[in-house]
Order: C-alpha cells, then sequence, then structure tokens
C-alpha cells in the first residue's frame, strides 16, 4: 500500500504541471474557437500539431525509456545520462540545420508557402523538446517530481500568457481601431500571422524553460560511450517504432482528413473539418491529461518496483484503480457536456461533439493498454511494443481510408476507439504468456460498465435537457462515487492515517 500511496503522491505532483497546467492550456481553446471563428484557422493549429507529435517520437527515438532501463542496469548512471543526452543533442541539431535549409521548399510540400516562418517556429519548437527530453527523464529517474513540475508549469504559464497577450489582447485591440490601445496592438499583431502566433507563443516558452535547465544541462559529463549508445539504440529503436505508429493511431487521422477529404470538399472546408475535429478532441482534456501524468508517474515507478515479490499483484492494484479513475473522468466530463461545449467550442465547432464520448473512451483504452505494456518492457522484448503498435497503426489507417470518405471524422474517431481497444485486447492475450499478472477483471469491467450504464441513463429523454441534465447528470456522478466507495472501503480504510492507541 505505500508503494500504491508513493505512486499517486507522484502522480498528483505530476498533475500540478500536466493536469492543471494543461488544463489551464487547454482553456485556450475557447480563445481559438472565438477569437478565430472560422473552423479552417484552427485546423492549421491542429496539423501541424499533427507534425510536432510525429517529429518528436522520431527525434527522441525512445531514448527516455533507454535511460530508465540502463540507469538501474549500469553503475555508472552518469554514462548513461550523457551518452544519451549527447545522442539527442547531435541528432537535433542535425535536423534544425536541414529545416532551416530547406524552410520554403517544406513549406511549398504542404501548401504553406505564404508562412515558411510556420515551419521554422514549428521546427524550433520539436527541436527543444528534444533536447529537454533526456534532462527531464533524469529528473523523473531520480525521483525528483518538484522539479519537473515546475519546469513543466514555467512552460505552460509562459505559452498561456502570451496567447493570452498575443490573442485575446493585441488581436482584439487591432481589430478595434477605436480602440486607445489599437497602436500599441499593431505593434505586436500582424493578420497575416493569424494562428501562427500559437506556434509563436510555445516557441518562447520552449526557449524559457531551456535556459531553465542549465544546471541540467551542466550535469552532462561529456562522456560519450559508444558501446553503451549501441546497446541504448538496440533497445530504443523497437520504441522508436512504437512511438511512430502510436503517433499513427493518436494524431495520423487529423492529416487524413486533409488530404483524404479534399476530393469531396474545397480546401477551406476540408481545413474546417480538421478544425472542427481537433477542437472536440481537445474536450477529451481531463482523460487525455490524467493518462499523460499517470505515464509520466507509472514509467519510472513500474521499473523501480520490478525486482520486489509483489510485483505482479501491485500492477494489478494499479489497473484497478486507473480504470477506476478514467471511467469516474468519462463519467463527469459526458454528464457536464451541456455546459462544457459552451465554454469551449463557439458554435461553428459544435457540430462535432459526438466524437467526444468516443474518444473519451478511446483514450481510456489507450491508457489500459499502456498498463499492459509493461510486460515487454520488464522482460526486454520491447519488439513486441512495436508488433502491437503496428498492429494498431493498421486498423487506423485501414478504418480511416474506409470510413472518412463515408462519414468524415466520425470515421476517425471510431477507427481510435477500435484501434486502442484491439491493441489493450491483444496485448493481454500475448503478455499473459510472457509476464503473466492476475488482473481483477470483474473489478475493472464493473467499474467501467457502471460508468457506461450511468451515461446511457443520462441521456433517456425525460432527463436530457438543458440543466435538468447537468443536475441528474452529477446526481449518477455521486451514484458512482458511493458504488466505488462501498466496493473499495478496505483500500480506502488502509489510506487513512491510523487513530493513535
Amino acid at each position: 500500500m505505500s508503494s500504491l500511496k508513493k505512486l499517486a503522491g507522484q502522480t498528483a505532483i505530476y498533475g500540478v504541471s500536466t493536469i492543471v497546467g494543461r488544463l489551464l492550456n487547454y482553456f485556450l481553446v475557447p480563445l481559438y474557437t472565438y477569437k478565430f471563428r472560422d473552423p479552417k484557422d484552427f485546423g492549421i493549429n491542429t496539423e501541424f500539431y499533427a507534425y510536432v507529435s510525429f517529429l518528436n517520437i522520431i527525434l527522441t527515438y525512445g531514448m527516455e525509456t533507454a535511460l530508465f532501463n540502463f540507469s538501474v542496469r549500469e553503475s555508472n548512471k552518469d554514462k548513461v545520462y550523457s551518452t544519451a543526452f549527447i545522442s539527442l543533442l547531435s541528432t537535433s541539431i542535425a535536423f534544425l540545420a536541414g529545416i532551416l535549409i530547406f524552410s520554403g521548399s517544406i513549406a511549398n510540400a504542404i501548401n504553406y508557402a505564404n508562412n515558411s516562418n510556420f515551419v521554422v517556429w514549428v521546427a524550433i519548437i520539436i527541436v527543444s523538446d528534444a533536447i529537454a527530453a533526456i534532462p527531464f527523464a533524469k529528473l523523473r529517474e531520480q525521483g525528483r517530481a518538484a522539479r519537473f513540475a515546475t519546469l513543466k508549469a514555467v512552460n505552460i504559464f509562459v505559452n498561456i500568457g502570451l496567447n493570452i497577450f498575443l490573442i485575446g489582447f493585441c488581436k482584439t485591440e487591432y481589430e478595434n481601431p477605436a480602440s486607445i490601445w489599437h497602436n500599441f496592438a499593431s505593434i505586436f499583431y500582424k493578420p497575416e500571422i493569424g494562428i501562427g502566433y500559437v506556434f509563436l507563443a510555445n516557441m518562447i516558452a520552449n526557449l524559457v524553460v531551456a535556459a531553465m535547465l542549465i544546471p541540467e544541462y551542466l550535469m552532462v559529463k561529456w562522456d560519450f560511450d559508444f558501446q553503451l549508445w549501441k546497446r541504448m539504440l538496440r533497445y530504443a529503436l523497437p520504441l522508436l517504432i512504437v512511438g511512430l505508429a502510436g503517433m499513427v493511431n493518436e494524431t495520423f487521422d487529423r492529416l487524413l482528413l486533409k488530404y483524404m477529404l479534399k476530393d469531396h470538399l474545397s480546401v477551406a472546408d476540408t481545413m474546417r473539418q480538421v478544425g472542427i475535429y481537433g477542437a472536440c478532441y481537445k474536450v477529451s482534456i481531463l482523460m487525455t491529461v490524467f493518462v499523460q501524468a499517470f505515464r509520466y508517474a507509472a514509467e519510472p515507478f513500474f521499473f523501480s518496483h520490478s525486482k520486489e515479490h509483489d510485483a505482479k499483484f501491485l500492477y494489478s492494484s494499479v489497473m484497478n484503480y486507473f480504470v477506476l479513475a478514467c471511467s469516474f473522468i468519462f463519467l463527469v466530463t459526458m454528464m457536464n457536456l451541456p455546459w462544457i461545449q459552451l465554454v469551449f467550442l463557439s458554435d461553428n465547432f459544435r457540430s462535432g461533439v459526438g466524437v467526444i464520448p468516443i474518444l473519451l473512451i478511446a483514450n481510456l483504452c489507450l491508457g489500459v493498454y499502456f498498463n499492459l505494456s509493461i510486460w515487454y518492457k520488464l522482460t526486454n522484448k520491447t519488439i513486441y511494443g512495436a508488433y502491437l503498435t503496428i498492429f494498431g497503426a493498421v486498423i487506423t489507417l485501414v478504418l480511416n481510408f474506409w470510413w472518412i470518405p463515408l462519414i468524415g471524422y466520425m470515421g476517425s474517431a471510431w477507427a481510435t476507439l477500435i484501434c486502442y481497444a484491439s491493441m489493450a485486447i491483444i496485448s493481454f492475450m500475448i503478455g499473459h504468456k510472457h509476464y503473466p499478472v492476475n488482473y481483477d477483471f470483474r473489478r475493472i469491467l464493473g467499474y467501467f460498465g457502471l460508468s457506461l450504464v450511468l451515461y446511457f441513463v443520462g441521456t433517456l429523454p425525460p432527463f436530457h435537457s438543458g440543466m435538468v441534465s447537468v443536475i441528474f447528470g452529477n446526481i449518477l456522478v455521486l451514484v458512482f462515487i458511493i458504488v466505488a466507495c462501498i466496493f473499495e472501503k478496505d483500500k480506502i480504510r488502509g489510506l487513512l492515517p491510523k487513530k493513535a492507541e
């Protein structure tokens, strides 16, 4: 139980920067959807961040997980850290040089000939993320969650502040010639940049954090062990494949929407569909950021407890509480969707809210898969991770190619759900042979099933209208909490401080 408390505590600390910070960051979505009312502008934002997701995976090529693994196995942790950092630094510099040389050609190739600056700004975002990846992983490996959280929080708050200033204030005042702030705003806001200020703000925030990471950079001993690097690379490269295939599952649908709908819609209308889908995807924020915060805490946690005699029981318990938390998040989000969509989405984006419950469940399945995937990392069978994720990517591609021309972005949402659910099922079946863990599926499926039943009850016609639906929906959330407390009462007692005798 003390181990679970530690994991919960670290997840909570990471959540300060990841969950709370991302919540604040995602509250920029209404800023974008209300200030750039044409969904095609948000479509540009969605497309470029899809590229960012893919290139971040390529430029880190699994070295973060390799750092965790080899820091446990090698006696000289400083050499592991230096070797991993020098590797990423070298490849990142080479990548940035190539982008700076060919930015114009790249902008032409993706139909942004007039905005090659977007390509450069996004490249700097990607490179600064990659160079910071190993120092951040080292902080996680050392359990320095507070330092990690502080740096992430600074990044997010600088990003948010610049967005509010450049888009919320300067854009508003620039577009109002009668405003006393019009001339001041015109210094900073240029309409030809538009949604590009999102990238500019992100780039500046990343550079601020890069400066704050100087103490971690100074810890590098500049001791590059070529033999160690080759072993780390052999371990990491299958994870690169996992990561790339994972990004196909997670973000490739937005790129496919752009290129597969162009035969049926105009360029502007195609980007509007991408923007609507991307904005509604953001509304699944709570599930997404919880899974991400859990992953930050869980990966080093799983490795550090792998040699304990009760490790498998611990992994099973983690899965129970993870699904319980995700089921709760799903229910809370859906029961409050009537007002959440008003806050997040201007009226031009609300036609896409039908994807939200599908994507919430899809991300729950992704989190379950992440829990299950520990078997191939602990047994050094990372190639299975590649096989599983490629399997998921094939499902994603096939279903998107099939369904996008028929039902547009709804097809992308269903493809995402089927992909992640299939990966979780197959991972369990294979993993049970190599590293069997007795997961409590009766409890896991019970919590998830209860959340689905309560959700469908909340959508019944008598209760599905305005404020009544929100009030009744939150009563159903309370029912879920009560049921969970009844079934988990023994565990809850174990978490409470004991009375002094």
